[in-house]
């Protein structure tokens, strides 16, 4: 059996661990990516439409789900969208923002995926992929023993940078799940995160026929607020607002809709009663709704009739359920369209510094496989790229 010695081995070659890599490579250190998969940067590429939302300029704790939220402060605060961004620039990337600070590629998520591949060449790094591995040890040297394709792998420090469950198809499995626990880490519950919502019986019967309607809405659970667009699905609800939502929805609560968020409602209906009283309310719903969904919300939800038909008690009540829609969800897509997995290794036993075990030294856990979780719209990007720089930076 052949040997391989090297100073590092990165488990996954996606955003974080190609970050890490060539960091610890930029440092001299001999590093070797094992991705499973055929390709690298699997999940940079179908990013964004394929444009790759490459990070978020309004990047803060506050973006992130963590049993501990203090966690993620450290490396955010040492390598930040900035710092990312003259990355980019520097490979001569054209990039815009689209909106709430989001930034993409003018041309191809290829490009960074690229960018990062020849930052690991630059650094002397070496990436193999279809490199699935087998047994995992510490020999009595402490440093670890891989086996691998390429025969036995040593090496003084491991990377887990294997990412979470969501979206299989790209190779997506809990192999760091289960290397943390039999190294003596807690793994917490595992999730779908930024993932459409089902509706199922009369829930779902409510809004069929409706598939492909999109309009702007604040979505509203457990403390969260998220405004932004809408979907009505086949199965469900999705969009950006439902997707930001769903992280912290959990099975059995509602969500409550402001179908109208840029309006203030109850003058609009008070208007709307001066001034057009023999128009009906779905016509004038409408105007400001998709006529679709306009029409079905008088149909199952609201009263239909002429403006001058209502009081005052009944336009409040009206008003109240177009700010506070409830919609019941049954459940999510799950980890087949999920963007993000919440939970994973717990990050009490790892240093929020150098994404160190607190039980083996030299193991390290970086990117998604740790149970930390970015808002939609470059927030999970920026983590593995400051998870990724934060652990190649200390070896």
């Amino acid at each position: 059996m052949s040997r391989l010695d090297v100073d590092v081995v990165v488990v996954g070659g996606g955003a974080a661990g190609l970050m890490c890599a060539m960091t610890a490579g930029g440092r001299g250190l001999r590093t070797l990516v094992l991705e499973g998969s055929n390709k690298v940067g699997k999940k940079i590429l179908m990013s964004g439409g394929g444009r790759c939302n490459f990070t978020n300029t309004g990047t803060g704790p506050e973006n992130y789900l963590s049993g501990n939220p203090h966690f993620v402060k450290s490396a955010l605060a040492r390598y930040t969208p900035w710092h990312f961004l003259e990355l980019v620039e520097r490979h001569r990337i054209a990039w815009h923002e689209k909106e709430l600070g989001q930034l993409f590629c003018d041309e191809s998520s290829k490009l960074i995926v690229r960018m990062l591949l020849d930052e690991c060449a630059a650094a002397g790094v070496r990436v193999e992929t279809l490199s699935g591995i087998g047994h995992v040890a510490v020999d009595d040297d402490g440093r670890f023993r891989l086996s691998t394709r390429l025969g036995d792998v040593h090496a003084a420090r491991l990377v887990v940078a294997s990412g979470g469950l969501s979206i299989p198809s790209l190779g997506a499995s809990g192999f760091g799940y289960a290397l943390a626990e039999r190294f003596g880490h807690a793994v917490l519950p595992t999730r779908a995160g930024l993932v459409p919502l089902t509706l199922s019986g009369k829930h779902q019967a409510r809004l069929d026929g409706l598939a492909g309607v999109a309009f702007p809405v604040e979505a509203r659970c457990n403390g969260q607020a998220f405004r932004n667009a809408m979907l009505v699905t086949h199965r469900g609800v999705s969009g950006p607002a439902i997707l930001q939502i769903s992280s912290y929805w959990q099975a059995g609560d509602a969500l409550q809709l402001d179908l109208l968020p840029d309006h203030d409602v109850e003058t609009l209906l008070r208007d709307w009663r001066r001034d057009r009283p023999d128009a009906e309310l779905r016509t004038l719903l409408s105007e400001v709704l998709p006529r679709r969904f306009a029409q079905r919300l008088c149909e199952v939800w609201l009263p239909n009739r002429p403006m001058r038909q209502y009081d005052a008690p009944q336009l409040a009540q009206i008003a109240a359920q177009l700010r506070d829609w409830v919609l019941v969800a049954s459940g999510t897509e799950g980890y087949r369209t999920a963007e993000v997995t919440l939970g994973g290794v717990d990050t009490g036993a790892v240093s929020s510094s150098t994404f160190e075990s607190r039980h083996v030294p030299g193991l390290h856990f970086i990117g998604e496989v740790l149970d930390v979780t970015g808002w939609l719209g470059g927030y999970n990007f920026q983590w593995a790229w400051a998870s990724g720089h934060a652990a190649g930076d200390a070896f």
